[in-house]
Order: structure tokens, then C-alpha cells, then sequence
């Protein structure tokens, strides 16, 4: 599973450099500024959490139970709140009618909360013992 958690985290961590080049220089001429701040939003989320999973993945006294539940979290924490800014900032320019996952966002942030919140829960615990 650390080898999963590992390679997820790469791969988010590349397409956010590949999504934040895209709308630094592709997208900026093309959306209104707020669109391209909300874009960046969710371009830097995504980097702060595989970097978060990085750290899950190398976390070494962290049982593999923990880690799956963090992984799983931040997983659909990103699609639900990166993915949906993403498809918000952009639906102007792709003709996508995305108005339906503005309550998205906000359950996706939850989920990144609640990965955090978890993590520090067994990282209490496993020190409690």
C-alpha cells in the first residue's frame, strides 16, 4: 500500500505542476481573474496533499490500516474539491453547465479536514501506547 500511496502522490504532484503551468500561461489570457485565482486554488490544495501523502506513505510507525484511511480521504478529498474547482473555473470556456457541483467543493475540503484530523487521531493514539 505505501508503494500505492507513493505513486498516487507522484502523480498528483505532477499533473498540479502540469495544471498550474496550464493556467499561469494557457488559461490566463481566458478566464476572469476570480476564475484563475479559484484554478489556482485548487492546483495548490492538490500540491499540498500529495505532498501530505507523501509524508503518509514514508510515515514509517503508521500502521497500514492508517494509511489506507488517510489515502482514501485525501483521494476523494481532491477529486471532490480540486476536481470540481477545476470544472467551476473553467465551465465558461468548456460550455460544461457545472453550477450542480458548487456543494461539491465544500465536501471535498471535508474530506481533506477529516484526512488531517485522522492522521493526528492515530498519530495520538500510536503515541499513547
Amino acid at each position: 500500500m505505501e508503494k500505492k500511496i507513493i505513486i498516487t502522490a507522484l502523480v498528483l504532484g505532477v499533473t498540479a505542476i502540469i495544471l498550474g503551468a496550464f493556467g499561469a500561461h494557457g488559461l490566463k489570457k481566458v478566464l476572469q481573474p476570480e476564475q484563475l485565482v479559484s484554478f489556482e486554488t485548487g492546483v495548490r490544495y492538490q500540491m499540498y496533499h500529495a505532498l501530505f501523502l507523501l509524508f503518509v506513505g514514508n510515515f514509517s510507525w503508521l500502521a497500514l490500516k492508517e494509511k489506507t484511511i488517510v489515502f482514501y480521504l485525501v483521494l476523494v478529498g481532491i477529486v471532490f474539491f480540486s476536481g470540481s474547482i477545476y470544472l467551476l473555473s473553467t465551465s465558461a470556456l468548456t460550455g460544461l453547465k457545472a453550477k450542480f457541483l458548487g456543494p461539491v467543493t465544500p465536501i471535498g475540503g471535508l474530506f481533506l479536514i477529516a484526512s488531517w484530523i485522522y492522521l493526528l487521531y492515530a498519530v495520538i493514539i500510536k503515541n499513547s501506547n
